[in-house]
């Protein structure tokens, strides 16, 4: 089905209002995009949801709608009337889905750990392959983020070592410790939907029963060897001593979903409890990583 794409120029003040007003007039679905590239950092539970200070409000709606309505409608309660900013496109007519499975291939990390579509043939059988289907969770392996983990934890001798992911998302740096010889891996995350992913992602490689998922109010107490938590900068500078409880005796630290100007900081915070490597650095995203202190 073809489709007509409606964008409204908004602030964080209006974005909002602007979703109300799109779905009032028929959208069925509505998303924000930062207009100007500027990071928005992750809420912490229970947080109002920041927008952008230039935000784009876009709509999104069937071919056959009458978009002459919808904007007259929207020029009628909108606060700059006739001069509403806005940008209609038509939409090309495609299997969204299948587009995107088409274009996520098989990734490299490190010298043994393949990440592979669970719908793809693995290039190296005999490697470390983590077969992954995202679902409804984030975390492919196509961002630098998660990529810096990944080769992190591809450098490491895991065998045996518990491991916590603290913001586990889709299970991508679950499984691949689990691949990599891990004995057991926490998960933990605030969207019962990434556990849910998770779990299905652990079912397909084998390894269910040496995950444990829990939401952060369900964790029981417990110290790790290893600890991951690809998150972002706000939430890692505010759960700092959340983080480091879960990080045994001489136990390795990776963090990671930080922008390069960000990483001096929070290095310098927790340089606190833990001897810290050198900044690493890709795509302009950084992973601090270090060892905790006796």
């Amino acid at each position: 089905m073809p489709w007509i794409q409606l964008r409204l120029q908004a602030n964080e003040e209006t974005a909002e209002k602007y979703s109300d007003w799109l779905v009032a007039c028929g959208s069925q679905a509505v998303t924000f995009i930062d207009a100007q590239d500027t990071p928005i950092y992750e809420p912490l539970p229970g947080d109002e949801v920041i927008y952008w200070h230039n935000t784009v409000v876009m709509g999104l709606f069937e071919a056959s709608h009458d978009m002459d309505k919808a904007i007259t409608y929207l020029k009628s309660i909108h606060p700059d009337g006739a001069q509403m900013q806005y940008k209609l496109e038509q939409l090309e007519d495609k299997d969204w889905e299948r587009e995107w499975m088409d274009n996520f291939h098989p990734m490299k990390f490190g010298k043994r750990l393949w990440i592979c579509p669970s719908w793809r043939e693995v290039p190296e059988p005999e490697a470390v392959n983590v077969m992954l289907d995202p679902g409804l969770a984030f975390g492919t392996g196509t961002h630098p983020t998660t990529a810096l983990c990944l080769t992190w934890l591809d450098s490491l001798d895991l065998t045996g070592k518990t491991v916590v992911d603290f913001g586990c998302g889709s299970g991508i740096l679950s499984l691949a410790a689990l691949k990599l010889g891990a004995d057991k891996v926490i998960g933990i995350d605030i969207d019962p939907q990434a556990l849910q992913a998770s779990l299905e992602n652990a079912k397909r490689n084998g390894v269910e029963n040496r995950l444990e998922l829990y939401l952060p109010k369900d964790q029981p107490e417990f110290k790790a060897d290893v600890v991951v938590a690809n998150i972002l900068a706000g939430p890692l500078k505010e759960l700092a001593p959340v983080i480091m409880d879960y990080v045994g005796d001489n136990g390795l630290l990776a963090l990671s979903g930080i922008l390069e100007e960000q990483g001096e900081g929070l290095q310098q915070l927790y340089g606190q409890w833990c001897k810290m490597d050198a900044i690493a650095v890709q795509d302009e995203w950084v992973r601090l990583s270090g060892a905790r202190n006796r």
